[in-house]
C-alpha cells in the first residue's frame, strides 16, 4: 500500500481528496495546524471509508518540524499539498500572511523531500493566476497574469518554485499543479463538507449558512460586470470530481507518466456561471427563497472566467461529472447535518 501526505487533508478539499485516495487503496497521513478545520473530521472520514489516516498537527512553515516529520516518514512515495491560507478578499488585507504561510510551507517540503529521496507533488494551483485572461475560456497555455491577490500571486509563485526546482534536480523532483476554478459542494454522506471558520469567504457557504438562519442576508458583490446579468461568473466544479483529479495525477506521477517534469492541467467544468444564477439554482432545487442584496464588487474579484478542461480530459481521462443542482444541494445536505436542521 502506498502511502501519500495530503498537508491540510482535515481541510475542505484535503478532506475529501483522503477519502478518495482511501477508496483507491492508499494510506493517507495528514499533516494540517488546524487553522481552518476540526481535528473531528478524521472521525467522519474514517465513518465513510473505514480507515483512520494517519495525523500529525503543526504548520508546514516551521522547516524544523517539517523536516523531522519527513525523516520519519521516509517511505511516502507522494504528496499532495493544500495547505494554504486561500481567501482573497483576506489576502488584500494581510498580504504578509499570505506570503509567509503559502511561500515557505512549500520550499520546506521541497527541502525535506529532496533531503529524503522523495520526488513527487501534486500541488494545489488555481485559475487565480490567469487574472482576468483576454480570451475564454482559458486553456493552459492562457497567460499567466498579474494576479489580483496576494492569495492569487502566491499561487502563481508557488508555481514557479516548483518550475525552477524541477529545472534545477529533474532527477529528483517532478510535480503536477491542478488548476482548480471554483470547488463547492459536499460528500454524498453529508459527513465532510465545507466549514469555514468564522464568516464565510466563499459563495456557497454562506448561501447555506443564509438558508440555515446563520446569515441575515446574502451580499451579492458587484451587478455592473460584463456579464449577461451583471454578476461576478465562475466555473463551479463539484468538490468529489475535484478530490478524484487528485488521485489520477498521484497514479500519473508514481506509473512515471509524467511526460516533462512539471505538468499543469485545469480542473472545472468547462462551464460559467453568475452569482445570480447560483443563488436562482440553490432556490430552485431547495425550495428556499435566500434573502439577498446587491453591493459594490469586492477588491481582488475577476469579472468571469471558466475552463477549457479538454486537456485534462484527454491527458489525465479524468472529467466533471455531477451537475450544478446536484452540488448545491449536497452542500445544503451538509449544512443540515452540521445544524441538526431535519
Amino acid at each position: 500500500m502506498r502511502k501519500v501526505l495530503v498537508t491540510g487533508g482535515t481541510g475542505y478539499i484535503g478532506s475529501h481528496t483522503t477519502v478518495e485516495l482511501q477508496a483507491a487503496g492508499y494510506e493517507v497521513v495528514i499533516v494540517d495546524d488546524l487553522s481552518n478545520s476540526a481535528v473531528d473530521i478524521l472521525d467522519n472520514i474514517q465513518k465513510i471509508t473505514g480507515k483512520r489516516p494517519v495525523f500529525e498537527q503543526f504548520n508546514l512553515v516551521d522547516a524544523a518540524k517539517t523536516d523531522d516529520f519527513f525523516g520519519r516518514h521516509r517511505d511516502i512515495a507522494a504528496t499532495i499539498h493544500f495547505a494554504a491560507s486561500k481567501a482573497v478578499g483576506e489576502s488584500v488585507e494581510k498580504p504578509l500572511h499570505y506570503y509567509r504561510n503559502n511561500l515557505v510551507s512549500l520550499m520546506n517540503i521541497i527541502d525535506a523531500q529532496l533531503k529524503y529521496g522523495i520526488p513527487n507533488i501534486v500541488f494545489s494551483s488555481s485559475c487565480t493566476v490567469y487574472g482576468q485572461p483576454d480570451r475564454l475560456p482559458v486553456t493552459e497555455s492562457t497567460p499567466r497574469k498579474d494576479a489580483e491577490s496576494p492569495y492569487g500571486n502566491t499561487k502563481r509563485v508557488n508555481e514557479d518554485i516548483l518550475r525552477d526546482s524541477i529545472h534545477a534536480f529533474p532527477d529528483r523532483l517532478r510535480a503536477i499543479a491542478l488548476r482548480y476554478f471554483n470547488p463547492i459542494g459536499a460528500h454524498p454522506s453529508a459527513l465532510i463538507g465545507e466549514t469555514p471558520a468564522g464568516t464565510p469567504q466563499n459563495l456557497v457557504p454562506f448561501i447555506t449558512q443564509t438558508a440555515a438562519g446563520l446569515r441575515e442576508e446574502l451580499k451579492v458583490f458587484g451587478d455592473d460586470y460584463d456579464t449577461p446579468d451583471g454578476s461576478a461568473i465562475r466555473d463551479y466544479i463539484n468538490v468529489v470530481d475535484l478530490a478524484k483529479a487528485h488521485v489520477v495525477a498521484i497514479n500519473r506521477l508514481l506509473n512515471n507518466k509524467n511526460k516533462t517534469g512539471f505538468e499543469v492541467f485545469n480542473l472545472g467544468t468547462g462551464n460559467g456561471y453568475s452569482v445570480l444564477q447560483l443563488i436562482n439554482s440553490f432556490e430552485k432545487v431547495t425550495g428556499l427563497k435566500l434573502n439577498y442584496r446587491i453591493v459594490g464588487r469586492r477588491a481582488g474579484d475577476i469579472e468571469k472566467i471558466w475552463a477549457d478542461t479538454s486537456l485534462a480530459n484527454n491527458e489525465l481521462g479524468w472529467k466533471a461529472e455531477k451537475s450544478v443542482e446536484e452540488t448545491l444541494l449536497s452542500a445544503w445536505n451538509w449544512e443540515k447535518h452540521l445544524r441538526g436542521i431535519a
